[in-house]
């Protein structure tokens, strides 16, 4: 058997399959959705094909193959993959990790991509358009380096690649600033380079001496661009329209449209084509954030979605949901702190970051301890570790006896992780707080059964550390999620 491994780093794509379109036989071929944080078989005969007597033995070896040539694109996601056998059939064992997206598959059989794997959220969109909401979308999908899939699900909404195309034309516009470009005009006196056939012709012979046709530099904005922003804002604009009364995101994410439109009102909305495209891409010295809202605008203008939104072809992509997750519980942080008079640091952005010393130097293993969040007032400490997984829920329906050992031991592993962060503090009050989600739906249980904020406290050497379990509602409700982050402050 074979399997992807989840790697850090850059993902690659996997090797192309060797003489792959000599392989005879039919392929069944198309696009399949697993879930977040789960684990799911495929049957390989149904989604891979088969020949001959032993259909189910070549689905296998088909199955096999297609892992080893799609390692890099598995990876990209975070997804672990092997082949087993459930009732005697193959199946492709599929272990996604955090992360929702979509990646293309190249095909054992034929050697093009006629295959993909789409993980979606295990919250609904709805949810998630609420996390992102809340947190004051501080992640947004990302774009991966793979080509486009083909056979995609209608599944995803399309808020999500609107806050894409938006934040990059945002950027864009951070980046543009004025420049000289030659520029042709009549003026009332000699400029630049003067056209004087066009001046004898057009301009004495018509009794307009004052009109002098010249080509000089001028400082001016990029109109031509600043028309394909707008038009590209007004088209995201029409389509989050129909969702701003069902997804308080898509309110948000038409009121950064606004803006943008408002910024650009000066030069008309214009379709670009793509030569216009390919020139901006091939300007000299531009900015990574330049190309990045250049290639958002050829999205909109050549009705690209993101894999998973229709049933056409769309572009690869990844969100990391435990990345969103943290953000969510950083903004609620920072919401609190002012009122208790204290200061928020994050993992984020590497403020909390405590290296590790190994000696001899350069061995060991981990590096650093990066608590996700730390909220420190003059008198207290509350760290705070965001875990994107269902462990609240988990335990609170079945119970600490009835969930598996797996899950106990992933539960104690968190616990002792954040009791690792508190102990690098120093302050005499200190709330070490694991920061669990919970979907709408499961949210009454917990609340009925007190499981919604557990408290225990450690006493050792003179010393006390509280230790809460948060489970975190996925409602958009910011301030509610910051008075309970601030009430862990006051009960420290």
């Amino acid at each position: 058997m074979r399997r992807a491994p989840r790697t850090p780093g850059k993902p690659t794509p996997g090797p192309r399959f060797p003489h792959a379109g000599r392989v005879a036989g039919r392929v069944a071929g198309g696009t399949r959705v697993v879930c977040d944080s789960e684990r799911t078989d495929i049957p390989a005969l149904e989604w891979l094909g088969g020949v001959g007597a032993d259909a189910a033995g070549n689905a296998e070896g088909r199955a096999e193959a297609l892992l080893a040539a799609n390692a890099g694109a598995l990876r990209a996601l975070h997804i672990d993959a092997d082949v087993a056998r459930v009732g005697g059939q193959p199946v492709v064992r599929v272990s996604a990790d955090t992360r929702v997206g979509a990646v293309p598959l190249l095909s054992p059989v034929s050697g093009r991509l006629d295959f993909g794997i789409v993980v979606r959220p295990r919250f609904d969109w709805g949810a998630v358009g609420q996390l992102l909401h809340a947190a004051g979308m501080r992640s947004v999908p990302e774009v991966l380096p793979f080509p486009m899939l083909p056979h995609s699900e209608r599944s995803v909404p399309s808020w999500v690649i609107a806050s894409m195309v938006i934040a990059r034309l945002e950027a864009l516009l951070q980046t543009q600033s004025r420049r000289f470009r030659h520029r042709d005009a009549e003026v009332p006196a000699p400029r630049g380079t003067v056209d004087w056939g066009r001046y004898l012709t057009h301009g004495l012979a018509q009794c307009r001496p004052m009109n002098v046709p010249c080509r000089f530099p001028d400082l001016d904005d990029d109109e031509r661009l600043r028309g394909a922003i707008h038009w590209t804002a007004l088209r995201q604009r029409e389509g989050l329209l129909g969702q701003r009364s069902v997804a308080p995101v898509a309110r948000a994410l038409l009121d950064r449209c606004e803006r943008i439109i408002a910024r650009v009102s000066g030069a008309g909305p214009l379709r670009p084509g793509r030569d216009a495209r390919v020139a901006w891409e091939s300007e000299p010295l531009r900015s990574r954030l330049f190309r990045e809202g250049v290639e958002a605008i050829g999205w909109t203008a050549d009705g690209r979605g993101l894999a998973g939104l229709s049933e056409t072809a769309g572009l690869s992509w990844q969100l990391p949901m435990e990345a969103c997750f943290e953000a969510l519980i950083e903004a609620a942080a920072e919401r609190a702190a002012p009122r208790v008079g204290g200061r928020v640091a994050s993992g984020r952005s590497t403020r909390t970051l405590t290296p590790l010393d190994w000696e001899p130097r350069g061995s060991g293993s981990l590096r650093a301890l990066i608590p996700d969040v730390v909220l420190r007032t003059p008198d207290a400490s509350v760290v705070i570790d965001a875990k994107y997984k269902p462990h609240a829920e988990l335990i609170a329906r079945q119970g600490w006896d009835g969930v598996s050992e797996t899950i106990r031991e992933r539960h104690r592993a968190d616990v002792h992780q954040v009791l690792a962060y508190a102990a690098l503090e120093a302050s005499e009050r200190i709330t070490a707080c694991l920061a669990y989600p919970a979907s709408p739906e499961g949210w009454p249980t917990l609340v009925d059964r007190g499981r919604d904020g557990m408290r225990a406290t450690i006493r050792a050497h003179g010393r006390e550390v509280d230790l809460v379990l948060l489970a975190v509602k996925l409602d958009g409700d910011a301030e509610g999620l910051a008075r309970r982050v601030e009430g862990l402050v006051r009960a420290a």
